[in-house]
């Protein structure tokens, strides 16, 4: 316990001493700085784009831009010794058939010299949606800025889609489904929960980061929270959680807590059952007499208790925050 107690510290020292520097999990040269008085369309303009690239390239849910923001723009490239289309879409977060639609390529043929314009890649967006991979939500992640304190992790599991209603290809479908619930049957202004997660380990940045969750876990935990609603059914008995579901669970909850200076601890990730839903109360492992859920299920990484919490989630959380940490010091 001693041991635990001294690596889980240590990492939240390290995690103390660099979050100030945490600007993007990667410093991509074709990362713009976004300063006072700037906007999507001066941007565009200025690197011959358009404000629905820009978005699309930067997931971004709307026009608001923030000091201290990232955006990833087109850069011109003169073609150097040693140069192949994958280093050039892996050095410049593009793809191989982008540059080549881009300019004009029928082959992945290229020479010391040519001028080529690197578009950086477009997310999957549908509406206010972003679909991303683990390591694009990375990304995502740490080149935006919010404009609300963020200290509290919720962990959900949706009950209803569960994994037999999830099909491989139609994330979007269920996310639009569950926000026609959420604000057409229960009267919520948007989708509740700010991250979704699937099955196959994706991603979808859902409700904007900036507008507080929504959900019987109360306002409390509400005004100072994120909610992650993970797809399927995790009580006893129902759904097994995939390996790469597991993975991303454990990686954006890393995540998140790097990117706003958090302990893994009951006060930093929080289960929706310890949250009463009449009263907004935190009442822990007290169900006797209050009127509690057992999401995010008690299958849920040995379950859905303090105890389980402690022992099993928030040590895999913690470790993963010190591997995140190590890559991001080397980069």
């Amino acid at each position: 316990m001693r041991r635990k107690l001294i690596a889980v510290f240590s990492i939240f020292i390290i995690l103390m001493s660099i979050a100030p520097n945490l600007a993007a999990a990667k410093n991509y040269s074709n990362l713009y700085d976004i300063q006072p008085g700037d906007t999507l369309w001066s941007i565009a303009n200025k690197y011959g784009t358009t404000v629905e690239d820009l978005k699309l390239s930067n997931g971004l849910q709307s026009d608001l831009l923030s000091i201290g923001q990232r955006l990833f723009v087109p850069m011109a490239y003169e073609v150097a010794p040693g140069d192949t289309l994958w280093s050039l879409a892996r050095e410049y977060n593009s793809t191989v058939q982008d540059i080549k639609t881009k300019n004009g390529l029928t082959s992945d043929q290229i020479y010391v010299g040519q001028k080529l314009k690197i578009p950086p890649k477009k997310l999957r967006m549908e509406g206010q949606y972003v679909l991303m991979s683990r390591d694009e939500f990375k990304e995502w992640l740490f080149n935006h800025e919010f404009q609300r304190e963020i200290t509290l992790i919720q962990q959900h599991h949706t009950w209803r889609p569960d994994y037999e209603r999830f099909h491989q290809s139609d994330h979007f479908t269920l996310l639009k489904g569950m926000e026609y619930f959420h604000v057409n049957e229960v009267g919520w202004d948007n989708i509740a929960q700010n991250i979704t997660t699937f099955p196959d380990g994706s991603v979808a940045v859902s409700r904007p980061f900036n507008s507080a969750p929504d959900g019987t876990i109360g306002e409390k935990a509400n005004s100072i929270g994120l909610n992650i609603e993970h797809i399927g059914d995790f009580d006893k008995g129902q759904d097994e959680m995939t390996e790469e579901h597991k993975e991303t669970i454990v990686y954006i909850t890393a995540l998140l807590c790097i990117k706003f200076g958090l302990k893994p601890s009951i006060d930093s990730i929080t289960y929706h059952r310890w949250w009463d839903m009449n009263t907004g109360e935190r009442v822990l492992d007290k169900s006797e007499g209050y009127s509690v859920k057992t999401c995010p299920g008690t299958g849920f990484f040995g379950g859905n208790s303090t105890d389980s919490a402690n022992n099993h989630f928030y040590p895999l959380v913690s470790q993963k925050m010190e591997e995140i940490l190590a890559t991001m010091d080397r980069s």
